[in-house]
C-alpha cells in the first residue's frame, strides 16, 4: 500500500518503520529534517522535508497515489486540517487522524475523518490495569 505520513515524531517513525518492515511504499513528511533521526538507518521509504498543510509539498510527496494519509504531528488542528486536504482535495481512500482530544474525535469522525485519540486509548487501558 502506498502510505504518507504527516509527522515524524516518535509514534509517526515508529509507525514509518513498521509499514516499512510490512513492505509498504512509505513516504514520511516533516517540517523539521531533524526529526527524520527517528527512521531506522534501515528505512526503505522516503523521508520528505515540508510542510504537510501546503498542497504543493503534499503533492511533491506524492499524494495524488496516496492509498493512505495519516496525520501524526503533536497539533489536533494540524493533524485534521491535512486530513481535510487529503480527503477532500485529493481524494485520498483513507485518511487517518491522530486527535489528543477526545471530545474532538467524534467531531471529527462526523467529519468523515477516522481519528484515534490516543488519550482515551491510554485512560482505558489505566482503567482496565486498575480494576483488574
Amino acid at each position: 500500500m502506498n502510505i504518507l505520513i504527516m509527522g515524524c515524531g516518535r509514534v509517526g517513525a515508529q509507525l514509518a518503520s513498521l509499514l516499512d518492515a510490512d513492505g509498504h511504499k512509505i513516504t514520511v513528511l516533516d517540517n523539521d529534517s531533524y526529526s527524520f533521526r527517528r527512521l531506522p538507518s534501515d528505512f526503505g521509504g522516503t523521508a520528505l522535508l515540508g510542510n504537510g498543510l501546503q498542497q504543493d509539498v503534499l503533492q511533491k510527496a506524492g499524494i495524488e497515489s496516496a492509498e493512505m494519509f495519516v496525520a501524526t504531528t503533536q497539533g489536533d488542528n494540524r493533524n485534521i486540517m491535512a486530513c481535510q486536504v487529503a480527503k477532500h482535495i485529493f481524494n485520498v481512500p483513507r485518511v487517518l487522524c491522530r486527535i489528543y482530544d477526545p471530545l474532538r474525535q467524534e467531531l471529527f469522525e462526523g467529519l468523515g475523518i477516522e481519528a484515534i485519540s490516543p488519550t482515551k486509548i491510554f485512560a482505558q487501558l489505566l482503567r482496565d490495569k486498575i480494576i483488574a
